[in-house]
């Protein structure tokens, strides 16, 4: 397998094109060039299919700024959360014990 740097791509506006059985042949040297920050159009008979762009990578603050408008637990969630811990933590009999 060669590089990501010897990956069949064509340039469209802004973004790598390759056609799907160019992505299907090469598809680890593609996961390269998007690992390395590329953005790739996937064609199948000239036509755009699939968008492959490097995955967002999400920190603590963006969790914190999806919760952010989320309000805290109330007392009854306090609630059915200790009482399912409880449950769990419960020693269950071997109902096959005796068999």
């Amino acid at each position: 397998m060669g590089t990501a740097s010897n990956l069949i791509i064509r340039y469209a506006v802004g973004m790598r094109t390759i056609t799907a059985t160019e992505a299907s042949r090469r598809f680890s040297d593609l996961l390269d060039a998007v690992e390395a920050g590329e953005s790739v159009t996937v064609t199948r008979g000239n036509r755009p299919i699939a968008e492959i762009r490097p995955a967002r990578r999400h920190t603590g603050r963006d969790l914190r700024t999806a919760l952010a408008d989320i309000p805290p637990p109330d007392e009854r969630f306090v609630a059915d959360v200790s009482a399912a811990m409880a449950a769990v933590g419960q020693e269950v009999p071997d109902p096959w014990g005796g068999a």
